[in-house]
């Protein structure tokens, strides 16, 4: 497997643009089953969560072109295989959203049971439940979703827990359904505008995405569209950390800062300096040490689940004590105790993490356990002393584009070890 190799204490300066968002990217990506016209795609991130659903796409018929513009074009024309194979999702759960649009399309799928990152129960069944509202038939087979229906009928539909995927999912199925759907207790994270935006511009009939309730109007047909994919708010936000814990000063561009507002608040309690406008982040870190901040995740508009790992680096190397609660996924302090092999002081007990600060971080040979925890080890890298070497990298390069690239150019020392 391949590592990151990483020469601590460097300070970060300069500026670099925010790549498209993995996590708008997936279910836009997944939509394309819906039509049989072309979906052209801009600003696509560079990930191997993406080239795995180009992968399952092309499997089912798709066909996709690279153009001199680094634009893609969809075109699902002859997509016939309502298949997806496990060999092809075992490393990403978002594969899951190929459900809906198989459904709508084609009134039939076979789904593996998907993997990806380790970091607690993400339940399909919400995924399922509902969509048995709508007059689907599932058998769960030998570790496959088999699916069946003759048509989608809108239905209203209260999920027991806010999940992400199973909103999106029951938002695509339901564009091509007979009559209305309504979708409560949905999830609210930008991502969702970002899809049902999209699905509008093919023809489909979406309110109130974004919001507590989202009500859609079946069609008879999408068509083709030409998308640009938003910017990653996550990706913005780890740069933003990493130029806390090196004393730092960044511009980021093509990114919203209404998107990262929870995080921009936590950032200024370190004592970090920020600015924005519509369209870019700047942060400066003048304080030698930065204070401690306690953090509750929660889903959005709130503090993110998928922050709180690089958090966990800003809060090891200050000035006090913080707690971490974590509300979103049961098992998502696994890079603690890498965390703490490189002299963090970190504790959990049962979803809280109590933080306290140290003097400096050193050097350690580390193993990523998923995507986010990744990030907190480079980040951790950053400002320790001496080397760290991160294993498993896969990980980061399933969410991050390029990112030694990009940390590179800001003045990091991070070199890509051969497997």
């Amino acid at each position: 497997m391949e590592k990151l190799l990483i020469k601590g204490g460097n300070r970060l300066k300069g500026k670099i643009s925010c790549s498209g968002a993995k996590n708008a990217a997936l279910p836009i990506l997944a939509a394309s089953i819906l039509c049989d016209e072309k979906l052209v795609l801009k600003n696509l991130p560079y990930l191997q969560d993406i080239t795995t659903m180009f992968e399952l796409l092309g499997s089912m018929g798709a066909e996709i072109l690279l153009d001199e513009n680094m634009n893609f074009t969809i075109n699902t024309t002859n997509l016939n295989e309502i298949e997806a194979r496990y060999e092809l999702v075992k490393t990403m759960r978002a594969s899951i959203l190929v459900l809906g649009p198989l459904l709508a399309r084609h009134g039939k799928a076979k789904i593996a049971l998907p993997g990806g990152c380790a970091i607690g129960s993400r339940p399909v069944n919400y995924h399922l439940d509902s969509l048995k509202k709508m007059g689907v038939n599932i058998n769960l087979k030998n570790g496959y979703i088999e699916a069946t229906v003759d048509k989608l009928k809108g239905a209203d539909i209260i999920f027991d827990g806010i999940t992400v995927t199973g909103t999106e999912n029951l938002m695509m199925a339901a564009t091509l359904a007979e009559g209305v759907t309504t979708l409560q207790n949905v999830a609210k994270e930008p991502e969702i505008k970002d899809l049902a935006e999209m699905l509008n511009k093919m023809g489909a009939k979406i309110e109130g995405a974004g919001s507590d309730l989202i009500k859609i109007t079946g069609v008879e047909k999408l068509f083709g569209a030409e998308v640009q994919i938003p910017a990653d708010r996550i990706e913005a936000g780890t740069y933003l950390v990493a130029a806390v814990v090196t004393k730092g000063e960044i511009v980021i561009d093509d990114i919203n800062p209404v998107r990262l507002m929870r995080v921009i608040e936590k950032l200024k309690e370190t004592g970090a300096i920020i600015e924005y406008d519509n369209n870019s982040i700047s942060i400066i870190m003048r304080e030698s040490i930065p204070k401690p901040v306690d953090i509750q995740t929660a889903p959005f508009p709130e503090f993110p689940t998928d922050m709180q790992a690089q958090f966990s680096v800003i809060n090891s190397i200050s000035s006090g004590i913080a707690k971490v609660n974590e509300t979103v996924f049961e098992n998502r302090f696994m890079h603690v105790l890498e965390l703490n092999r490189m002299g963090c002081n970190i504790s959990v007990k049962g979803s809280q993490a109590t933080i306290k600060g140290v003097h400096s971080l050193f050097g350690a040979e580390v193993m990523a356990t998923d995507l986010r925890a990744s990030a907190s080890l480079i980040i951790a890298g950053l400002c320790a002393e001496g080397e760290t070497i991160v294993d498993r990298i896969y990980h980061i390069d399933r969410g991050y584009e390029r990112i030694e690239e990009k940390l590179n150019y800001l003045g990091a020392e991070i070199t890509r070890l051969p497997s």
